[in-house]
């Protein structure tokens, strides 16, 4: 039997400006969104073990919310994860190595909490953080879950959602 625990954060990016005459693509961070996003990195330091990975959407406000974060791991901006469907996600996330036992998804809603809830094993996870994210995942959300194995093996109901923080 495979004891090999991995953690996987999903966050949505922080709360983005809406200029005019921009596309939805490149709407960057409000100065909130980017208050926001620091506090996620300092909460990310604190409560988790080192990111060894991140998969990020290449919308400037994701790009900018990771940035903001101060997470150094390597990252992988992936064009597929804007606008993705939760299934997209985990082909994504069945891609990266088995070296890497912590990774951060940086993504957008609805699908990072369609994702966390379509993940989460109703056995073992944290009941206030399903609420949670079933009644709301704000900017900046951070998911937290304990997945078994291996990435390439991730798939719905296969992860423990332990925890949901919103930074603020």
């Amino acid at each position: 039997m495979d004891e090999r625990q991995l953690n996987l954060v999903l966050m949505r990016h922080a709360k983005s400006a809406y200029p005019s005459g921009v596309s939805d693509h490149d709407r960057p961070l409000a100065p909130r969104g980017t208050r926001e996003a620091r506090l996620a990195g300092d909460w990310l330091r604190a409560n988790l073990p080192t990111i060894d990975a991140v998969l990020c959407s290449t919308a400037t406000r994701a790009r900018e919310t990771l940035e903001c974060t101060g997470i150094e791991a390597p990252a992988r901006y992936a064009v597929q994860l804007y606008g993705a469907t939760p299934g997209v996600v985990i082909e994504q996330i069945n891609k990266v190595g088995d070296e890497v036992t912590t990774l951060l998804v940086v993504g957008h809603e609805p699908t990072t909490s369609s994702l966390a809830l379509i993940l989460a094993d109703t056995d073992t996870s944290n009941n206030a953080a399903v609420e949670g994210i079933s009644e709301k995942y704000p900017t900046s959300g951070i998911a937290v879950l304990n997945v078994p194995g291996h990435w390439s093996q991730l798939a719905p109901g296969g992860a423990a959602l332990v925890d949901f923080h919103v930074p603020r």
